[in-house]
């Protein structure tokens, strides 16, 4: 470890424990940061809280959160942090501290010290009675011993900040390729727009597709696809229904018994109902855990192929899902739709559209469940020629969605390698820089 370090009470202008009182949640209003908002150094308010503006004015009375300021979390979990991105107005929420670096320290060198392995064993590791602890009292989050390495400081947080900002990059152009997709989607075998705008008078191929498709030719092609009319059963003329496990092979789950070490810790990666959930991504590329082929060849669990579309099927995550990247096992929480008709990105958009009808169909019991007999009696659209064009259309977008998450997990493999040796100096930044070109 670099001999030079300074407390985190030294490197910041203010350390401010969040107020002890629970703001009264309202379903608009002000944003309070809450802890499962953050994770792995990333602020996430996909789903945010509110509180009305009189607790939010009690939560601020102390500090009111500001652009490069650090949330760091002192239990449940403990020791997430996070920055607080510009234009944001919020207030920390609680078990939280805030963190204001000074003038003269690099705001986001101070964010990666605080990742790095040295700060987070001190977090984690009571020196005094040897044992781990559970949350962070505010003596011990002020003595904390933050590297220091002077002019070195602003270029390291740059570049460990260039690797966030690419993966952060890739992750918002996956948003808006799976977007275009699920809008073509909708278009097509939900507002069924084409054969609606021909009803209406449209001739133009362009203006037939809703726009989006730009290209007249391509736009020519797909729009003679579509009938001009509707059936009595309101659906474009052909079309038709047809039950969701003709469309998709169901595949179940389960786990090796845990007592046999020989069933685990080997190359099959394995899926809980907690890597679906908490994947956020389109695809899921890595698990929490995996298991041997002992392991595969001794339980229920089988081999779910790559693109499959995988759902959480009890608990209080019912019904959340993503697509396996790669060929994976599961657990018996889950269950797992492969296309029969090899049309696996159809397949996941139309279960998308049925996953909530599902899930509202589980709620009333203990447990809200997914069961085989729901997903026997859900049924999908049949739309031969639109489905094939649908997929033609899609594959180029989901695999450019995979390639640029493939890379994301590059660089944040690069970012973790770098972060410790940058911050003990066993490496210095020239180094770094070569293993960062090597990476992108």
């Amino acid at each position: 470890m670099t001999a030079t370090t300074g407390t985190l009470r030294e490197l910041c202008e203010l350390i401010v424990d969040c107020p002890h009182f629970t703001p009264e949640w309202t379903d608009s209003g002000y944003i309070v940061i809450r802890n499962q908002n953050i994770r792995d150094g990333k602020l996430d308010l996909s789903q945010p809280s509110y509180t009305h503006r009189e607790d939010f004015e009690r939560r601020i009375r102390r500090a009111k959160p500001r652009a490069g300021d650090i949330i760091f979390t002192r239990e449940a979990p403990m020791g997430e942090v996070c920055m607080v991105p510009e234009g944001l107005e919020c207030c920390v929420g609680q078990r939280q501290v805030l963190l204001r670096p000074k003038s003269s320290v690099d705001g986001s060198y101070l964010f990666y010290a605080l990742r790095s392995p040295y700060v987070r064993h001190q977090i984690f590791w009571n020196e005094g009675t040897g044992s781990t602890v559970s949350n962070v009292r505010i003596p011990v989050l002020e003595a904390l011993r933050i590297p220091r390495l002077g002019v070195a400081e602003k270029p390291i947080g740059q570049m460990l900040g260039s690797l966030d900002d690419k993966i952060e990059l890739n992750r918002k152009m996956n948003e808006a390729l799976e977007a275009m997709a699920q809008a073509i989607f909708r278009d097509w075998f939900v507002d069924f727009g084409p054969t609606r705008r021909k009803i209406e008078g449209a001739s133009d191929p362009v203006e037939i597709m809703g726009g989006l498709v730009a290209n007249v030719e391509r736009a020519r092609q797909l729009a003679e696809r579509f009938p001009a009319r509707f059936e009595g059963n309101g659906l474009p003329e052909g079309w038709g229904r047809k039950p969701l496990l003709d469309e998709a092979q169901l595949i179940s789950g389960g786990t090796p018994k845990t007592d046999r070490e020989e069933y685990w810790d080997g190359g099959v990666a394995w899926a809980s109902a907690k890597d679906v959930s908490q994947c956020g991504e389109t695809y899921l590329l890595a698990t929490e855990r995996t298991i041997s082929e002992a392991g595969l060849q001794n339980s229920s669990t089988k081999l779910v192929p790559q693109f499959s579309t995988v759902v959480v099927a009890r608990g209080a995550t019912t019904g959340r899902l993503c697509m396996f990247g790669e060929t994976m096992a599961m657990n018996q929480t889950c269950y797992a739709l492969s296309s029969r008709s090899k049309r696996p990105f159809l397949l996941n958009n139309m279960f998308k559209a049925l996953v909530d009808s599902l899930v509202q169909a589980a709620h009333g019991s203990v447990f809200d469940t997914i069961t085989t007999k729901t997903l026997a009696t859900a049924d999908v659209l049949e739309a031969e020629r639109v489905a094939a064009a649908f997929e033609e259309i899609a594959t180029p977008l989901y695999r450019t969605i995979e390639n640029n998450a493939r890379q994301s997990v590059i660089l944040a493999a690069t970012r973790d390698l770098l972060l410790p040796k940058l911050m003990s100096g066993e490496i210095r930044l020239p180094e770094a820089q070569e293993v960062l070109e090597a990476a992108q």
